[in-house]
């Protein structure tokens, strides 16, 4: 195995809200078997000698509790975007250290495993740009006002998760691409933005214990995981 110390950073998306979660503050603030989400993710990115960095994306009005609440020699805290994918950009141009590599993790995936993170990193310097996918179990179908048009085949389809990673380099010169000329969508994660501009992104296989906390029901199940 190649020596992967220092190669990689982690930027973490922390700057939603959590609409769908309810309550006054970020959903990634709210405890979690005793513990605030986003410390789950941040802790097992900062434990790992291959990362160098983490910067984190949180809302502004919330910056100063964050930076507060926790800090670490490879920690950086700065302020999210409009969208998801301008946190992630605002968190790649705030990289300081000499990684080739950036791993993009939402803090509301928690368990989010160190053999996951290997695996990432590994596939990226063997093959590429990559993201975390699950298969999908259940079949899929393709609806239009209610009535179902037809069924893909699940065998190709996966449920993406997160890390979704490439080299630095490459992701700020898809920035530069996007600040020339503003894209007519809005990208729900990183690969989408390779895929626009023709980079092949492969698949490494996450798991269910990654799944993303998003509503109340959700939390209920994960604090049985934080347990």
């Amino acid at each position: 195995m190649q020596n992967l110390k220092g190669r990689f950073a982690a930027v973490l998306p922390a700057g939603g809200l959590g609409k769908r979660m309810g309550g006054n503050i970020p959903k990634q603030l709210m405890l979690l078997g005793g513990k605030p989400v986003y410390r789950y993710s941040l802790e097992t990115f900062l434990e790992m000698e291959e990362i160098a960095e983490v910067v984190m994306a949180v809302p502004a009005d919330w910056k100063d509790h964050f930076e507060k609440e926790f800090s670490h020699p490879k920690l950086k805290i700065v302020v999210g975007g409009a969208e998801r994918w301008q946190s992630v950009e605002n968190g790649v141009n705030a990289l300081t250290s000499n990684a080739e590599y950036v791993l993009v993790h939402d803090v509301a995936r928690p368990f989010v495993s160190k053999e996951i993170i290997l695996d990432v990193c590994e596939t990226l310097i063997s093959k590429g740009s990559c993201l975390v996918a699950k298969p999908a179990v259940d079949t899929i179908k393709i609806a239009k006002d209610g009535r179902v048009e037809t069924t893909i085949d699940r065998n190709t389809v996966w449920m993406a998760q997160t890390p979704q990673a490439a080299s630095i380099a490459l992701l700020k010169k898809l920035y530069g691409h996007i600040a020339a000329e503003p894209l007519n969508f809005t990208p729900t994660d990183e690969a989408s933005i390779l895929e626009y501009f023709g980079e092949s992104v492969y698949i490494v296989k996450g798991n269910v214990a990654n799944d993303k906390l998003t509503t109340p029901e959700d939390f209920e199940v994960f604090a049985n995981r934080a347990k």
